[in-house]
């Protein structure tokens, strides 16, 4: 039976893979948090991996806290970029599989073309800056898969769908920058492709493919089609006012275009990725039926 080791479950990613979880049976699923594994002790991580014997490892603890970032850079860099470090040397000389979730907020956003796995990463924020450093430590490691992702959501956590969808139902309007372009991602999509892939492994089915992988839904849009987008799945009556982005004041320089290119991802694995309004509404609904 695969031993299959989750760092970070609490977060929107890691229960997302919880609930995907049970429908793929014969693995031993270890579902940790903070307080059960705190991956910025060296010491610990080390102990509880030898402790479990993982066969694979799907690091989904991250600090996301963008603007603060910037205030807290020491503290991004612990848990983005020091702690992947210590769960690659706990692995180190064995054949356990390591996959990591990194950010499109790696590149400048300078770009007007979809950004690839071979475009030069330029991260222009400390956040950015931090998950650049944890993609390093983790490819030292030589099975490790890296999936990029971006404007991730989900029906657990705070999130922008969460956040929109409170205001529209408190307030009669809500102001959205429409000069940053990208693809929202529904984690519950992206939880299906890890599990996919690592049972398609263990099943001999598919090859593991050390690297990085870009991973969002399809299509594109800015936040402002994102937010009207939301509120008219959810049926709420809120107008959404399009303001740039020096309207809205920011601590961090976010991408202003984010668009990620998944061809790799989809050849090797024969993927077919929803589209982006397809996945917000089955997310919408979900939230709906609670």
């Amino acid at each position: 039976m695969a031993v299959i080791l989750i760092t970070g479950a609490d977060g929107q990613l890691g229960n997302e893979l919880r609930s995907v979880s049970k429908n793929y049976y014969g693995y031993d699923f270890i579902f940790t948090d903070k307080d059960s594994l705190d991956i910025t002790d060296s010491e610990k991580t080390t102990d509880f991996i030898k402790k479990n014997s993982p066969e694979w490892i799907l690091n989904c603890a991250a600090y996301n806290q963008v603007d603060r970032a910037e205030s807290e850079i020491d503290l991004a860099m612990l848990v983005n970029g020091t702690a992947v470090g210590n769960i690659v040397n706990a692995i180190r000389g064995t054949e356990c599989r390591f996959i990591h979730f990194s950010s499109d907020y790696v590149f400048n956003g300078n770009s007007n073309i979809p950004c690839n796995e071979y475009s030069t990463p330029d991260p222009v924020s400390a956040y950015g800056k931090s998950k650049l450093a944890g993609e390093k430590a983790a490819l030292s490691h030589h099975a490790t898969i890296i999936f990029r992702t971006s404007w991730l959501y989900s029906s657990h956590g705070t999130n922008f769908v969460k956040t929109i969808l409170k205001k529209a139902k408190t307030e009669g309007s809500v102001s959205v920058v429409f000069d940053q372009t990208g693809t929202p991602t529904y984690a519950a999509d992206l939880a299906e492709t890890v599990l996919l892939i690592i049972s398609g492994v263990i099943r001999n089915q598919v090859a593991f493919n050390p690297g990085i992988y870009h991973y969002s839904n399809e299509g594109v849009c800015s936040w402002y089609d994102f937010a009207e987008a939301i509120i008219s799945e959810a049926g709420l009556d809120c107008r959404v006012v399009p303001i740039l982005t020096k309207q809205f004041p920011s601590a961090v320089q976010r991408p202003a275009y984010s668009v990620l290119d998944k061809s790799k991802i989809k050849e090797t694995y024969n993927l077919e990725i929803p589209h982006w309004r397809s996945s917000l509404k089955r997310c919408i609904k979900l939230l709906n039926d609670v």
